[in-house]
């Protein structure tokens, strides 16, 4: 069997019998099984080593396929889908007996998410129901933002890979939950928070750690981290670090030594948001045991490449 390519009637078979398959969207490849199929919902957290307390989101073809899926759909939360999908939001809500409560860990609520990505979109509204796909790497390791990342890591665990080259967005989704009419981002992503309070015209707030039993993925403090031990700069003044010892700064301007990486060319937020995971992978395929990183600027989308260091260097 083709391991990997573009085939949409293969991966739709697989997916049928309840076997995994790697899916491309904006923001990460995702692993994916049948969502309300426990065994192979199963399967997804067997091949990552993921932790049974750590919920899975479910992908949809549509908002209606959505509201399927929760016991309540509030107009925050249409307002939100109406804005956003498909894109990098997820919207967590109380779940319906249709979702195993293996997808969610046993928390009454459910992550919901229309993924921006067109085969994988054509992939779902062909399926009779929607996809568990949590990041398609170890548990705990980088994210993988192309077809070749998911292969290196769990090539041999997956049925098939579904390859639409790299992921436009290149960072996980941003996680709202919707309770008594008060907006609560879960884990910042690919959607900043200012495009979302503006279109819901209230503050939205923030609860981004809960590591005894979290209600969304990527709220544990250690996540997304490379082998390579990371270390903020600001701890030290670039002059001061050994040569031969990697940083990682946010512009291309600024990294003069051949050691130096950079998550983009001009400083754009948007690119450095994409380079992120792919760099971070470098730095084991560098052999590279320690590097320092910059900041990138706290607002926007640089607030979620922020997050995504910190949780990396903890």
């Amino acid at each position: 069997m083709q391991h990997r390519g573009t085939d949409l009637i293969l991966a739709k078979k697989l997916l049928l019998e309840g076997k995994l398959v790697a899916i491309p969207t904006e923001t990460v490849y995702g692993l994916a099984a049948n969502g309300l199929d426990e065994i192979a919902v199963a399967g997804i957290f067997s091949a990552k080593n993921r932790p049974a307390f750590d919920p899975l989101i479910l992908h949809v073809a549509s908002i209606e396929q959505a509201q399927s899926l929760c016991t309540e759909w509030p107009e925050m939360a249409e307002k939100l889908a109406r804005a956003f999908w498909p894109g990098p939001l997820t919207l967590i809500l109380p779940k319906s007996d249709l979702v195993p409560d293996l997808t969610t860990s046993g928390q009454p609520t459910v992550g919901l998410r229309m993924p921006n990505n067109h085969l994988t979109l054509e992939l779902l509204i062909q399926l009779p129901f929607p996809l568990a796909a949590p990041s398609a790497n170890p548990f705990g390791y980088v994210s993988p933002t192309n077809a070749q990342h998911v292969a290196d890591q769990l090539g041999d665990s997956i049925d098939y890979i579904l390859d639409d080259g790299a992921c436009s967005v290149g960072i996980e989704s941003t996680i709202v939950a919707i309770a008594n009419g008060i907006p609560q981002v879960l884990r910042l992503g690919g959607l900043s928070l200012e495009r979302i309070e503006a279109v819901l015209k209230v503050p939205v707030l923030e609860r981004l750690n809960q590591n005894s039993n979290p209600q969304a993925p990527g709220q544990l403090d250690q996540h997304y981290s490379p082998r390579c031990q990371l270390i903020a700069l600001s701890t030290m003044q670039a002059a001061d670090i050994d040569p031969s010892v990697s940083i990682i700064y946010f512009s291309k301007q600024k990294a003069q030594r051949g050691s130096d990486y950079y998550l983009s060319d001009s400083g754009d937020i948007n690119e450095s948001a994409s380079n992120l995971f792919s760099i971070l992978r470098r730095l084991d395929k560098d052999n590279q045991k320690l590097a320092y990183f910059e900041w990138a600027p706290n607002e926007g989308l640089g607030r979620a490449i922020n997050d995504r260091l910190q949780r990396a260097a903890f």
